[in-house]
């Protein structure tokens, strides 16, 4: 089952803590399980899959650049952050090299996965890295985040950055392979956990002993179910897996064990949903017959079918789709209300030359819009 979920996975977020990637006794990364880690990734991309990857480690490399004996304060973490990227960047971009493959940074913060104007924008530049054959490193952005408003550890940015990517597939690399029923320190015999459909409040309290101690980083086994939780609700399976031995997705593909939550719908159609029930609209435009047959058949909405534009939105926003007064459609609008004033009626050509700027050629993607029945 853990192979096949893999293996179908069309989009892959890994995410690495800094146990695995930091050898702390030389200070430095761990170069050999990169180089292989590299290796995993070329494989898969030549699968046909995409492959983000969300990397902890700035921090680590910083204090040993800086010459920190620790970081407790916040203003010193956030030093070594910005000390540390470069480091961690680095030691990607050689091994990827290798391959002839860029890679690129890319720091996010809360509101750029809360905030549905920032979450667009960030997912379309992962996106366009990714169509142009880089592999994006993504971290929070220490650097300038504060306490309140952090995501608190990788685990979570991971699995907000695979609900933003619509991944199939959030692998949590670990130090350990994955969920127990009991501490197995104190319980050799303690049943593995390989599947979990559901996470109820006996799984939740599961998290406790060795599965509490996961990683040396923020995170632990409580913050993973979380995450967990956050990818099964946009229709993304996750694994926790034991990840410090080299070519940690091929050990995966060939059935290493781990134990594997399972979402209840695909990506696409958790995001469709997403988009029709959780969100109230903040405006409509309303269309006319021929672009009203367009959105009913899948396709998007060109400002040129638009005949009026109601209410105040941000780009980003969901509004209605409206023909006449009926309610046709719902999606996440790609300008403000101001701008889509501006363009309604003009072909999608001539959108750069009025607004100067453009966003695409759609008011409405089809992959952010849901027809109703």
């Amino acid at each position: 089952m853990s192979a096949a979920l893999l293996t179908s996975a069309k989009r892959i977020v890994i995410k690495i803590g800094s146990a695995l990637l930091i050898d702390y006794a030389q200070a430095r990364p761990r170069m050999d399980w990169l180089r292989a880690l590299a290796d995993d990734v070329v494989a898969a991309r030549r699968a046909g899959q995409d492959v983000l990857i969300v990397s902890s480690g700035a921090i680590a490399l910083g204090r040993f650049a800086l010459g920190m004996k620790s970081s407790a304060k916040l203003e010193e973490k956030q030093a070594a952050a910005a000390a540390g990227q470069t480091r961690l960047m680095h030691a990607y971009e050689s091994v990827f090299a290798a391959h002839d493959i860029p890679v690129a940074q890319a720091l996010l913060t809360p509101d750029d996965t809360e905030r549905r104007r920032r979450w667009l924008n960030g997912r379309a530049t992962l996106q366009t890295l990714l169509d142009f054959g880089a592999v994006p490193i993504i971290n929070e952005n220490d650097t300038v985040a504060t306490v309140e408003i952090r995501y608190g550890d990788n685990d979570r940015l991971a699995a907000r950055v695979a609900q933003m990517m619509s991944a199939d597939a959030l692998i949590l690399l670990s130090d350990v392979d994955g969920l127990y029923a009991r501490d197995p320190r104190v319980d050799p015999q303690a049943p593995h956990i390989a599947e979990v459909k559901q996470v109820t409040a006996e799984i939740e309290a599961m998290a406790g002993g060795v599965n509490a101690l996961a990683g040396v980083g923020s995170g632990g086994m409580r913050t993973k179910i979380e995450a967990a939780k956050i990818a099964a609700a946009a229709g993304c399976a996750t694994a926790i897996a034991k990840g410090d031995e080299a070519r940690p997705l091929q050990r995966l593909r060939d059935g290493a064990r781990a134990t594997w939550f399972l979402p209840s719908a695909t990506p696409r159609q958790a995001y469709k949903a997403w988009i029709a029930g959780a969100l109230a609209p903040a405006g409509a435009l309303v269309v006319d017959d021929g672009a009203a047959a367009a959105v009913q058949a899948g396709k998007s909405l060109l400002p040129a079918g638009v005949v009026a534009v109601r209410g105040a939105f941000e780009k980003g926003d969901a509004v209605r789709v409206l023909q006449g007064e009926e309610e046709i459609a719902r999606g996440l609008a790609r300008y403000d209300a101001d701008d889509a004033r501006k363009i309604m009626g003009l072909k999608s050509a001539d959108i750069e030359s009025r607004l100067g700027y453009v966003a695409g050629p759609a008011l409405i993607h089809a992959d952010d819009l849901v027809t109703r029945d």
